[in-house]
């Protein structure tokens, strides 16, 4: 049979004429994740967040949250569909072949194998979500409000628990007043729902601001100088670690343990997690389970703690975290011998450790303002 010289070429091709193939495609595909991830950070940020105080009706997107009650996506679907997307990409891509025992072939496959690593964090992006889940009306004796539940969702991960709060329009309104205040030219472009005098409480109404409230939140994290900002992080969790600290000073320890547990997956989920407001989320946690008897959950808050502070030649919350972190080493059969040396280090440089208040007297007179 005649074959033209098309088909005698790619006889010839064989396993390195495939793994080039492999490899363009895998080049060409990562060339278009950085140009879809250049477009969404560049010229697409007026279309995601529109500059308008009040969003274009979206029939098909209300739709879901109306009917008498609203219902709003899950956070399981959400997953759901990152994880069709992601299998997609994988079967696009598929696995880097194996080597073929020839120079030119064990080329290619250590050039695909290093493309396929960094293949793998560019399709999936690690971001944060803000999704309203739920919204309530309360009416309590002489006000009536709507309660937003916003979760925090990273992209890409699944969380065993929620990072969850609960926020009034009052609330948004404050944090946007606070922010114009700090950074006007950043947020001369960030939209917000404007207040009505009627009509607050129809289901239309609550949808929109839902979503708009969703933009809002994104929008602010898009921006570096306020994602960063003590107004924008303690609008998340400055709520929580006032409960969890009045509810650990009444000894309602089961309800402080959940609260402070909240503010500490808020504070994950935001990146902060070497602040002074995270040490003491943790003083909060190993003092509610070593109340609560739970011993190798408290000596695991005081270890995180300790190697937040290994750099740290001195903190109010050092010397405290060391005693109780030898306390309970002791109580559970830990090795202790390292933090008794750092506790002999404070002792000759500073005052008596007698002197030093416990983790839960620190708990009860830190200022949280």
């Amino acid at each position: 049979m005649h074959r033209g010289p098309g088909t005698r070429g790619g006889a010839r091709a064989g396993p390195d004429g495939m793994a080039a193939r492999i490899l363009h495609r895998l080049r060409h595909a990562l060339a278009g994740e950085g140009g879809r991830e250049e477009r969404a950070h560049g010229g697409s940020e007026a279309e995601d967040f529109p500059e308008s105080s009040e969003l274009e009706d979206d029939t098909e997107g209300l739709s879901t949250r109306l009917s008498g009650t609203l219902s709003f996506t899950s956070h399981e679907e959400e997953e759901d569909e990152d994880k069709e997307e992601e299998d997609g990409a994988g079967e696009v891509l598929g696995e880097p072949p194996q080597p073929t025992g020839r120079a030119g072939g064990s080329l290619l496959t250590r050039q695909l194998q290093e493309l396929w690593r960094k293949s793998r964090g560019s399709l999936a992006p690690q971001r944060l979500l803000f999704e309203v889940t739920s919204a309530s009306v309360v009416s309590e004796r002489s006000s009536k409000y709507v309660l937003y539940t916003i979760y925090l969702i990273r992209s890409g991960r699944f969380d065993k628990a929620p990072a969850a709060i609960a926020r009034r329009y009052s609330d948004f309104e404050r944090l946007n007043r606070r922010l114009r205040c700090r950074f006007g030219c950043d947020m001369a472009g960030v939209a917000f729902p404007r207040k009505r005098l009627r009509r607050n409480f129809t289901a239309e109404t609550i949808a929109k601001r839902s979503r708009a409230f969703e933009q809002f939140l994104s929008h602010l994290h898009s921006i570096a100088e306020i994602r960063r900002s003590p107004e924008f992080l303690e609008f998340f969790y400055l709520q929580d670690l006032r409960a969890a600290q009045r509810l650990t000073c009444t000894g309602m320890y089961r309800e402080a343990l959940a609260t402070w547990a909240n503010a500490y997956r808020l504070q994950d989920r935001l990146g902060v997690c070497s602040s002074g407001r995270f040490l003491l989320t943790l003083a909060g946690l190993a003092v509610c389970h070593q109340e609560l008897d739970e011993l190798g959950e408290a000596h695991g808050c005081c270890e995180q703690a300790l190697q937040l502070l290994e750099a740290q030649g001195s903190h109010p919350l050092l010397g405290p975290f060391l005693q109780a972190h030898v306390h309970l080493a002791w109580k559970v059969g830990k090795d202790k011998r390292r933090s008794e040396a750092r506790l002999q280090d404070l002792r000759e440089a500073g005052p008596p450790l007698q002197q030093q208040p416990t983790l839960k007297e620190c708990l009860i007179k830190e200022p949280l303002e």
